[in-house]
């Protein structure tokens, strides 16, 4: 395993292990993810013990309410952290039917340490055998004349083909 990936690996593990996670005595409890965003990042939400089939998560950190619905036996939703969000913990208040659950999250300065993207910020290194090499060249430089003479080739095949077996249907037809 590269230093880069085993780096990458333990980061991540780390960052689930320090995660908080708010849980009450009676089986209610929200997941935010991540739990210490940045001004702008986008949260996941995740409620349990909530009675009824959705809900409503507020907070003065999000940018709007998130509506929560039932997602593998519990609730679930997405907001995004407003950009003007100083860094600093907020609550976060869930209201489903009569009930009110309460959790926390930590908006974190951009660009800290802390702040996990929303979104990956570069190529998943997922393999490709022995043509990944080939990918990245073809990004960079685009199709060329090899290109437009092989489609051409290819094309007239075709056209050559199509040609033959309608004339040979038209001999069998007669």
């Amino acid at each position: 395993m590269g230093s880069l990936r085993l780096t990458l690996c333990t980061g991540i593990l780390a960052a689930c292990a320090v995660t908080p996670v708010a849980h009450a005595a009676d089986g209610r409890g929200v997941l935010v993810t991540p739990a210490s965003p940045a001004p702008g990042g986008e949260v996941a939400l995740r409620v349990t013990g909530c009675p009824g089939g959705s809900g409503t998560a507020t907070s003065t950190a999000f940018a709007g309410d998130a509506e929560l619905t039932p997602h593998r036996g519990a609730l679930a939703g997405g907001t995004r952290v407003d950009t003007a969000t100083a860094p600093g913990s907020y609550d976060v208040s869930i209201r489903c039917a009569d009930v009110e659950i309460r959790g926390a999250i930590t908006v974190v300065a951009r660009g800290s340490a802390s702040a996990a993207p929303a979104s990956p910020v570069a190529p998943v290194p997922a393999g490709g055998g022995g043509t990944a090499h080939l990918a990245d060249d073809a990004e960079q430089e685009g199709p060329g004349i090899g290109h437009a003479v092989t489609g051409l080739a290819l094309a007239g095949v075709a056209a050559a083909a199509v040609a033959l077996r309608g004339a040979r249907r038209r001999r069998g037809a007669d």
